[in-house]
């Protein structure tokens, strides 16, 4: 027969549930674009209601968080941001268009769902490439990436995913993770079809 949890069983599981909690109401202010009294306390309040209410899997963390490599990352981000942006504003304008994208298959090398879900969202926030599913099993991602013409350009696409991979491990990976990143182990032990170029008929994206 199970005991009632402890008091510190207790303790350890709402600290491990802080970064969720955080992470959900910073969202929810942003998907308002207000970071207002009202925005933070409605966010609170969706943010307990979303994690009583509705079944999640669990999300295993860390439990470590390293400041100096988030702003690394953070400054990283933003210059991809700002290229990025150029790049898409170029192609967009210039007389040849875009003719060519990708799909293209990355297998990481974490087997984080947390870390999977922030280098989803981070390669989805540059211009210019967009996560269009996640095997979470095998830890690939399936991105669309614009003006990739030839092998070289899958593999920029590719190298580019990984290295935001290793930024956001070593912000708030495990061990294993950092490990895995750094021998080359990748979580899945095959990959089906990594990669599936397409030619886009309209002379630009969709």
């Amino acid at each position: 027969m199970t005991g009632r949890p402890t008091r510190g069983e207790v303790g350890r599981s709402f600290a491990r549930q802080i970064p969720l909690l955080v992470g959900l109401v910073v969202l929810w202010m942003c998907l308002w674009n207000q970071f207002t009294v009202l925005a933070f306390v409605t966010g609170v309040a969706v943010a307990v209601l979303v994690t009583r209410v509705f079944f999640l899997p669990p999300v295993e963390l860390s439990g470590r968080f390293n400041v100096w490599f988030a702003l690394v990352f953070l400054g990283h981000f933003l210059v991809d941001l700002v290229r990025a942006s150029v790049q898409v504003a170029w192609q967009a304008v210039r007389p040849r268009g875009v003719d060519s994208n990708a799909i293209v298959a990355v297998q990481l090398h974490t087997r984080s769902d947390f870390i999977m879900t922030l280098v989803a969202e981070a390669i989805s926030l540059v211009p210019g490439s967009l996560v269009v599913e996640a095997d979470r099993e095998r830890s690939i991602l399936y991105l669309h990436a614009l003006a990739v013409d030839d092998a070289a350009g899958v593999e920029s696409v590719r190298s580019g995913v990984l290295v935001v991979e290793k930024r956001l491990a070593k912000v708030l990976g495990s061990g294993d993770d950092l490990r895995r990143i750094a021998e080359g182990t990748p979580a899945a032990a095959e990959v089906h079809d990594p990669i599936t170029p397409s030619s886009s008929s309209e002379g630009g994206p969709s």
